[in-house]
């Protein structure tokens, strides 16, 4: 049986423990530990799943996992995932993949070199509503593609410290569009402000993407809407579809016709974890790359640099 860690048990890194925990009962993994600094949380998220608690991930790490999460800060991705790739163990990084594109690209070499699976939980791609839409893409059914647009806001949440609704909220947008598109962004331009946020980074955001053919996409996001949105509208010469990522929920509108997707509903992060446990065991590509992990990262920090100089960048 394959054996599985996590490291930061935070509000993310919580439910990934929580769902290797479910596939444990289920004869699917053993959960062997969870790491966390603050080593009361560890212990606390340990006796609520029946493993054992660290409070230094380097102890975690030479227990001879098979795969690990790491839910960490952002800014402390590189030296965590280095640690358990050195150990042989296969990754899963919550995104971004990491807070520069160098330490991105560091993390992907070290698991080429040390052939093992290098994965980034970019969640929405194993949303059922967003499979179902791209399934929809692949027919003429919306006719021509021409836009699409996001909308992810919400309150600031208190456990991002380190990074803003760029990086840590539209890289989420940004790697769908691409997913949906199946194609790379030429153009970035971004506006980006901040308005309460006490670390002096961006809390709100609206970013335009220029897509080749003609496509585009406009991405928004902020951490000052009391309440949780997650939508996207795709815009066809046929009809539109709009989705909403929270209900996995989405309907087709044309001139004759309104169509509800029939959507059988799943639990994102759990396709996500056993998609990644599958990847480990046959030592096939997830769905989810290193490298798409590092060009979301990319596209976000150009975006950064779009709005720092009020003017549209090339991606590439």
């Amino acid at each position: 049986m394959l054996r599985a860690g996590v490291v930061g048990v935070g509000n993310m890194g919580y439910h990934h423990a929580r769902v290797y925990s479910e596939l444990a009962r289920d004869g699917k993994v053993e959960l062997v530990g969870v790491a966390d600094a603050n080593f009361e949380r560890a212990k606390e998220v340990a006796k609520k799943f029946d493993t054992i608690p660290y409070a230094d991930y380097k102890e975690l790490a030479k227990e001879e996992l098979d795969a690990v999460t790491i839910a960490v800060p952002t800014s402390l991705h590189k030296d965590v995932a280095l640690e358990f790739i050195d150990a042989g163990t296969s990754v899963l990084v919550e995104k971004p993949i990491a807070d520069t594109i160098e330490n991105a690209e560091t993390i992907l070499m070290a698991a080429e070199e040390k052939d093992v699976t290098l994965m980034v939980g970019h969640i929405e791609r194993f949303n059922p509503a967003v499979l179902k839409l791209k399934e929809v893409l692949n027919t003429a059914l919306l006719g021509k593609i021409l836009t699409i647009t996001a909308k992810r806001v919400g309150p600031m949440p208190p456990q991002i410290k380190d990074t803003g609704v760029v990086i840590d909220l539209a890289v989420h947008d940004i790697d769908v569009m691409r997913f949906l598109f199946e194609e790379k962004l030429q153009k970035v331009y971004a506006k980006i402000g901040n308005a309460k946020h006490p670390a002096k980074v961006e809390d709100y955001s609206l970013i335009m993407l220029s897509f080749s053919n003609g496509k585009s996409g406009i991405i928004e996001t902020n951490w000052l809407t009391p309440h949780k949105v997650r939508k996207l509208t795709i815009v066809g010469t046929e009809g539109i579809a709009e989705l909403d990522y929270i209900s996995q929920k989405f309907v087709i509108y044309n001139e004759e016709w309104i169509m509800e997707a029939k959507i059988e509903k799943k639990e994102p992060l759990r396709n996500e974890l056993e998609h990644f446990i599958e990847c480990v065991e046959r030592k096939s590509q997830p769905l989810v790359t290193g490298e798409d992990g590092l060009y979301a990262l990319k596209v976000a920090i150009k975006a950064l640099e779009s709005a720092q100089k009020d003017e549209a960048v090339n991606i590439e």
